[in-house]
C-alpha cells in the first residue's frame, strides 16, 4: 500500500544525509521503517519488486525532496550556527540507542559476545571522527577519470549510510569530494548527480542484500554492532564544548529539542 506519511520520514533521512557524521540509516531506525527500507531494497532485485518499489516512492521522493532543498539550509547553518546545528543531531542520536536496546530485548538476549561486539563497533565507529576532515575545493573541468571516481565515492558513501552510525557524508567528506556533489545538487549539475547517484544505486543494492543476511540468521549480534554503530557515532557528531554561557544554553535547548523530536518520532515509528 502506498503510504504517503514515509514521505515525511524519507525527508528525515534525506536531512540527515546531508550532514557529516549524521546517518541517514539512524534515522530510519529512528523512525521505525530501517528493516522495512533494507528489505525493500534488497527485494528490487527480485519477482516481487512491485510491491516493494510502492514502498520505495514515497521514501526515495521525501529524500530526494529533502536533499534538494535543505542542502542550502544545512549548509548555512552548519557555516553559520555549527555547534547548536550538531548538538540538535545529538540529541536525536543519543534518543535512539535505548530505542534500539529495546528493539533487541537485550536483558533477555544479549550474551557477553554481544557486548564485545557493541564495544568494538562503537570505537571503530568513533575512530572515524579522529582521522581528521580533508577539505576539497569544488571540481572544475572533470575528466572521465573524476566521473569515475564520483561513481565510486557514491558507492563507497551509499554502503556506508546505510549502516545506522555510519555517515555517507562524513565518508565523501574523507574522499575530498563532499563540497563537490554539495555543489553539483545546489547547481542542479546533472553529470556530477547522475555519476554519484548510479554510485549510490549499486552501492544501496549490495549492501541491502549483505545486512538482510545478517538481520536474517545473527539478528541479536546484528543488533549489537548497530547499537555500537550509534554509540560511536555520538563521538563523531559531537562538536566540542560551547564557549560562552549563552552559547551553552543555545546547544543545550537545540540537544533537548532534537532528543524530544526523536521520542515523538519514535514512538510514531512503533504504530
Amino acid at each position: 500500500m502506498f503510504q504517503w506519511k514515509n514521505l515525511f520520514k524519507g525527508m528525515m533521512i534525506g536531512a540527515s544525509d546531508v550532514v557529516p557524521g549524521v546517518s541517514g540509516g539512524t534515522i530510519a531506525l529512528l523512525v521505525g521503517i530501517y528493516e522495512r527500507l533494507i528489505g525493500a531494497i534488497n527485494g528490487l532485485t527480485t519477482k516481487d519488486w512491485k510491491r516493494h518499489v510502492i514502498f520505495l516512492i514515497p521514501v526515495g521522493l521525501g529524500m530526494g525532496i529533502s536533499i534538494l532543498t535543505l542542502s542550502h539550509l544545512f549548509s548555512y547553518l552548519l557555516e553559520s550556527f555549527p555547534k547548536p546545528t550538531f548538538f540538535f543531531f545529538l540529541g536525536l542520536v543519543m534518543a535512539i540507542v535505548p530505542l534500539l536496546l529495546r528493539e533487541a530485548e537485550y536483558k533477555q538476549n544479549f550474551q557477553a559476545s554481544h557486548y564485545v561486539l557493541l564495544v568494538i563497533a562503537a570505537i571503530f565507529v568513533a575512530w572515524t571522527g579522529f582521522m581528521g576532515e580533508p577539505t576539497s575545493a569544488v571540481m572544475t573541468s572533470l575528466s572521465g577519470k573524476d566521473y569515475v571516481f564520483l561513481f565510486f565515492a557514491g558507492w563507497l558513501a551509499s554502503s556506508a549510510m546505510i549502516l545506522p552510525g555510519i555517515s555517507g557524508s562524513l565518508v565523501l567528506l574523507l574522499l575530498g569530494v563532499y563540497e563537490t556533489i554539495i555543489n553539483a545538487v545546489k547547481t542542479l549539475h546533472f553529470p556530477i548527480i547522475l555519476a554519484v547517484g548510479f554510485g549510490v544505486v549499486i552501492g544501496l543494492l549490495l549492501t541491502s542484500k549483505f545486512i538482510s543476511y545478517l538481520f536474517k540468521n545473527f539478528r541479536t549480534a546484528t543488533y549489537a554492532v548497530v547499537t555500537g554503530f550509534v554509540v560511536g557515532s555520538i563521538f563523531v557528531i559531537f562538536p566540542g564544548l560551547p564557549e560562552t554561557f549563552l552559547y551553552t544554553i543555545i546547544c543545550l535547548i537545540t540537544f533537548v529539542f532534537g532528543f524530544y523530536l526523536a521520542y515523538l518520532l519514535g514512538q510514531a515509528g512503533e504504530r
